[in-house]
């Protein structure tokens, strides 16, 4: 198997996009976090220094300062710590504070690039990271289609919030999916062409094709 390496600096954590991460959350779940972002933060400096199959979880436990069950405490496999990230609740919440009447594909497009906005500057060095990662790790690959099952869960219960319908309809549910599927070309597009390509311009282009009806 071939060794996948990056050249990518490691993330840096932006006090901004830290501080609406956390919003909210008490003592507690603020250390939890920043936990998880240190581990994550080492097993991508890690990563880039020597490959993701030469990286081993006791490597990064060590990085991060921590020790090899704290890891697993947090993250269940090496894959995880890689895809996993603090923004699903961020999103989450910018969908459900939009305005009640504001139609649910409108809702979900003004919310994701406000996110995007603000979230940008420590989210961008991250998601290139991952994304190159995806592309060369079939293990990764693997676990971010199994990891996108929760995130259509998550989404299909915010919209289903919103529009009333049950979480398992079929029509919210292709909704769904077809928004999904928009994301990831969108992410796979931004990783190949950045930095030229803006991730929140062309989230924007792709969810303003979902909104107009998916008409050619």
């Amino acid at each position: 198997m071939a060794t996948s390496r990056t050249s990518a600096a490691p993330p840096v954590a932006a006090s901004q996009a830290a501080s609406v991460a956390e919003a909210g959350l008490g003592l507690r779940e603020r250390k939890k976090r920043r936990t998880r972002q240190a581990i994550r933060q080492a097993a991508y400096r890690l990563i880039g220094e020597q490959g993701y199959e030469q990286t081993t979880v006791e490597q990064i436990a060590e990085a991060a300062e921590v020790s090899p069950s704290t890891v697993f405490r947090y993250f269940a496999t090496k894959e995880d710590i890689i895809l996993t990230d603090e923004y699903d609740p961020v999103l989450e919440q910018a969908i459900l504070d939009r305005p009640a009447d504001e139609p649910p594909l409108v809702a979900l497009r003004e919310a994701v690039v406000t996110s995007l906005r603000l979230l940008y500057d420590e989210f961008r060095p991250e998601f290139v990271l991952r994304m190159q990662l995806v592309r060369e790790v079939p293990a990764l690959r693997a676990q971010m289609h199994e990891s996108m099952d929760q995130n259509v869960e998550l989404l299909c219960g915010v919209l289903s919030e919103r529009t009333g319908r049950p979480k398992d309809d079929f029509e919210l549910r292709v909704v769904v999916g077809a928004i999904f599927g928009a994301l990831t070309q969108v992410l796979f597009e931004w990783v190949d062409r950045e930095p030229e390509c803006d991730l929140v311009e062309t989230v924007d282009r792709a969810l303003e094709v979902l909104e107009r009806g998916l008409t050619l």
